[in-house]
C-alpha cells in the first residue's frame, strides 16, 4: 500500500497521550517517527498502564498503546553535546512535534527560533493545555482537567450524576487528532519556502468538536444541561430499556418515529398529540419513553435491534469493549494489528490502529513499539556517527 507520508521525518518528543497520539497516526501514513526520550525514564506512559511488571520494563501498556512504528533514540536535551546531537537530527527531519509546557524548549535553547535556523523549511507543533499564550498558558494540564475546564464534564452524565468524566481520555485524544490534522496541512505546503510554528491547544480543540452545545449557546441563548443516554435535538433519541437490557434508538426524523410506533406495535402513538411532531416529542419525552419501554420490555435488544434496522431505524446494542473487539465489524476489518513476541515485553501484543482505510486497506506499522533507546545508535549512524563518537557521547550522558 502507497503510503502519503512516505519520506517524511518526524521527531516526537511527547510523552503520555495527546502528542504519542499526534504522531501514532502519522507512523500508520508511513511517516519515519523518530522518538526523541529522556535516557533512563523516556516517555511516562512507560510506567503507565494495568500490567505492573511491563510498567516496570518501562513497556507499560499505555505507551505500547500509542507508539507501535516508531524508533526511539535517547537524547539528553540538558547536555551541550546532546543539543548538538538533536540539532542534527532536526536537519533531517520535517516535523518536530513536542507537548512541554510552553517555554521549555526556548529555556532548553531548542525552541522555533532556535530550530529554524538549523532547518528553514521545519513544521514545529507545540501541543499544551491551553495554547502557547494567553493568562492560563504556563497551567499545567492533563486531560481531567481539561475535560473540566472546557464544559464537557458539565454535560456528561444526568441531572443526578453530572459533572462527570467521560470514561476515556477523550481530550488528549482530540488534541492529538488535532495536532496530526494541523501538521499533515502543513505539510500539503510542498512549496513552503519557511516553517510552520503551529500552537495546538487541548482546551480550544476539544471544545471546537463541541460545536452543537456550543452554539446553542451562543446562538440561540440556551446553556446546554446534561442530559444522560438522551439525545437532545430528537426523540426518542436515546438509551431504552428492553427485556434483557439496553438498546440504543436514533429516530431522529419522522418517519424513524412513525416506523418505530409501527414495529413495536404501537402505529397509533405516531397520531397521539404528545408525540406527532418532533417539538411535541421533545416536551413530552418521558412519557413517549414510558410507552416505548412497555413494549420494547417484550424481547431482547438483540431482536428489537434486527427489527429496527430492518425498518429503516437507526438502533444498536450496548456493548462492553471485550465483545466489540470479537465482533467481526472490527475484527475483520484490520482495526487491529498483531505483533509477536515483542522485545521487552516478552509476548504477543494486539493494538489498535487508525479508524479508517486507505485504497482499501488500513493503514499498518511493520515494527512493534520500541524499547527505550533502542535504535539510539542506528540513527546516529544514519547521522554520520562514527561507533567511536557514539560511545564518547554515551559516556558523556550526553545520550
Amino acid at each position: 500500500m502507497r503510503k502519503p507520508l512516505q519520506g517524511i521525518r518526524v521527531l516526537d518528543l511527547t510523552n503520555v497521550l495527546a502528542g504519542p497520539f499526534c504522531c501514532h497516526q502519522l507512523a500508520h501514513m508511513g511517516a519515519d517517527v523518530i522518538k526523541v526520550e529522556t535516557p533512563g525514564t523516556g516517555d511516562l506512559a512507560r510506567q503507565l498502564g494495568a500490567d505492573a511488571d511491563l510498567n516496570r520494563k518501562l513497556m507499560g501498556v499505555s505507551f505500547l498503546a500509542q507508539n507501535p512504528g516508531k524508533r526511539s533514540i535517547t537524547i539528553n536535551l540538558k547536555h551541550a553535546d546532546g543539543k548538538d546531537v538533536f540539532r542534527k537530527l532536526v536537519e533531517s527531519a520535517d516535523v518536530v512535534v513536542e507537548n512541554f509546557r510552553p517555554g521549555v524548549m526556548t529555556r532548553l535553547g531548542v525552541g522555533y527560533d532556535n530550530l529554524k535556523a538549523v532547518n528553514p523549511r521545519l513544521i514545529y507543533c507545540a501541543i499544551s493545555g491551553f495554547g502557547q499564550d494567553g493568562p492560563l498558558s504556563d497551567l499545567p494540564a492533563y486531560d481531567q482537567i481539561i475535560q473540566g475546564m472546557s464544559g464537557v464534564m458539565s454535560i456528561t452524565g444526568d441531572a443526578d450524576s453530572a459533572p462527570l468524566r467521560v470514561g476515556y481520555p477523550v481530550a488528549d485524544t482530540i488534541g492529538g487528532m488535532t495536532a496530526a490534522f494541523s501538521i499533515a496541512a502543513a505539510l500539503a505546503d510542498t512549496q513552503r519556502t519557511e516553517g510552520y510554528f503551529l500552537d495546538v491547544s487541548m482546551l480550544e480543540a476539544t471544545m471546537a468538536t463541541m460545536g452543537w452545545v456550543v452554539s446553542n449557546h451562543l446562538i440561540a441563548g440556551k446553556d446546554p444541561v446534561a442530559l444522560g443516554n438522551v439525545n437532545m435535538t430528537a426523540s426518542p433519541s436515546g438509551t431504552f430499556r428492553t427485556g434483557d437490557g439496553p438498546l440504543n434508538i436514533a429516530a431522529n426524523k419522522q418517519e424513524q418515529f412513525e416506523a418505530v410506533c409501527r414495529v413495536i406495535g404501537r402505529p397509533e402513538l405516531a397520531a397521539d398529540p404528545r408525540f406527532a411532531e418532533r417539538q411535541a416529542r421533545l416536551a413530552n419525552r418521558a412519557a413517549l419513553t414510558a410507552e416505548l419501554e412497555q413494549e420494547l420490555a417484550r424481547k431482547s435488544a438483540t431482536e428489537w435491534w434486527e427489527l429496527f434496522n430492518a425498518a429503516g431505524v437507526p438502533a444498536g446494542p450496548v456493548l462492553k469493549v471485550a465483545d466489540v473487539l470479537q465482533h467481526p465489524q472490527i475484527r475483520d476489518r484490520g482495526m487491529l494489528g498483531h505483533f509477536t513476541d515483542v522485545p521487552g515485553v516478552g509476548r504477543d501484543i494486539r493494538l489498535v490502529r487508525t479508524g479508517f482505510k486507505v485504497n482499501g486497506s488500513a493503514p499498518s506499522v511493520d515494527t512493534p513499539p520500541p524499547q527505550l533507546g533502542q535504535h539510539t545508535a542506528d540513527i546516529l549512524d544514519e547521522l554520520g556517527y562514527t561507533p567511536e563518537q557514539i560511545a564518547t557521547l554515551q559516556a558523556e550522558r550526553a545520550l
